[in-house]
């Protein structure tokens, strides 16, 4: 049985990969710039996560309006740390709330079918005075999943639910250092 509160991820010795989902217009002129750039916003606090299911979930396997498109975003294990130094739960007083460069919430982790499930996953909100450290500094790369996701999600609709697993990125428990573990630990 997984731990209630872990970070689930996708990473390699220098990076991790977070996963957000946007309107086409915002990933292809991201993924021809090999970066982000406008229509992105600079100007709002954008949500990173790490749990691929969550993002299946938040955008309907990339068929919610505006969330067509899904991007795995390879950034640096420093910045998404950094992130975390500097968080809020958003369960905290609202005024520190307010403050913060980075909100973290934790939300049920949720099956391949949408289903809550019984531990939780971690979202991060980098507010607008990080976003040009985050895409400047810390993403290392963009890949677009959305034909992945499309597939997965067909396979799902007719019933091969193994078959369209194997499509998941894999995900495994992700090495917090002590005083992040002990920062984010209340889990809300």
């Amino acid at each position: 049985m997984a731990p209630q509160y872990e970070i689930r991820a996708d990473y390699d010795a220098r990076t991790i990969v977070v996963y957000q989902a946007y309107a086409p217009a915002i990933a292809d002129a991201a993924l021809r710039a090999g970066r982000f750039v406008a229509p992105f916003s600079f100007q709002r606090m954008t949500w990173i996560k790490p749990s691929f299911m969550w993002l299946m979930h938040r955008s309907n396997w990339g068929r919610k309006a505006g969330q067509e498109r899904v991007l795995a975003v390879r950034m640096t294990r420093e910045g998404w740390e950094e992130a975390l130094s500097q968080a809020v739960l958003t369960t905290s007083d609202p005024a520190a709330v307010a403050q913060a460069a980075v909100h973290v919430q934790w939300d049920p982790e949720r099956s391949p079918r949408g289903a809550a499930l019984n531990h939780y996953s971690i979202q991060v909100g980098v507010g607008r005075h990080l976003i040009r450290t985050f895409t400047d500094d810390w993403v290392v790369g963009l890949t677009d999943l959305t034909p992945q996701v499309r597939k997965a999600a067909t396979l799902m609709q007719t019933g091969q639910a193994a078959k369209a697993q194997r499509l998941v990125p894999p995900e495994r428990a992700y090495p917090l250092p002590r005083a992040l573990e002990r920062r984010l630990a209340s889990g809300g």
